[in-house]
């Protein structure tokens, strides 16, 4: 059975169970200042067993916090490029490497500026909440204090559960019609 899609100011959003087929130009996007813009595809339908998206990072700009979490990651970069940090290492990233990050593998990527196809677990380090939406699973991630990571403002300054506490630095995210981002990279 097909998905309802709905247009929304902010652009096509997923609003229940089935397939579809969206393009990232028409479907609605997050911005976060200082953080870029993200999409899950699916707009208001969380997918249970594997997270999807795209990242849009401009130059310095962190795709997340430091952290690990129980579930595998994976990235790609499509276009540009960024520095990987994991496990405390640096790593210069271009079009086209792929990060694996197994569980456990503390990470963050920032831009250069780039653009990311990401997709994750959610098996073991999610759940839904009691407001409908995803949250973090109490023991099932952390974000990390990291000296390298700090480099780049996407450290927490001391480890953390509380993702609220992580991002404290940040405005909150927005959600945002699609604003040429893929374009520019």
């Amino acid at each position: 059975m097909e998905a309802p899609l709905e247009q929304t100011d902010d652009g096509l959003v997923c609003k229940g169970d089935g397939w579809f087929v969206v393009n990232a130009r028409d479907i609605r996007w997050r911005d976060w200042p200082g953080m870029g813009q993200s999409t899950n595809f699916g707009g208001e339908t969380l997918f249970d067993q594997l997270g999807v998206g795209v990242k849009v990072l401009g130059p310095g700009e962190p795709m997340s916090m430091y952290h690990w979490e129980s579930d595998q990651e994976g990235f790609l970069v499509l276009a540009g490029e960024g520095t990987l940090v994991i496990d405390g290492e640096e790593r210069p990233l271009k079009q086209w490497d792929f990060v694996h990050c197994p569980p456990g593998a503390a990470h963050v990527i920032v831009g250069g500026p780039c653009v990311l196809f990401t997709v994750g677990s959610r098996q073991r380090h999610t759940m839904i909440g009691e407001d409908g939406q995803r949250t973090g699973k109490p023991g099932e991630s952390e974000y990390v204090a990291d000296p390298v990571a700090a480099k780049y403002g996407a450290s927490p300054e001391r480890n953390t559960e509380d993702n609220e506490e992580a991002y404290a630095n940040f405005p909150a995210p927005r959600w945002a019609r699609y604003g040429g981002w893929l374009d520019g990279v």
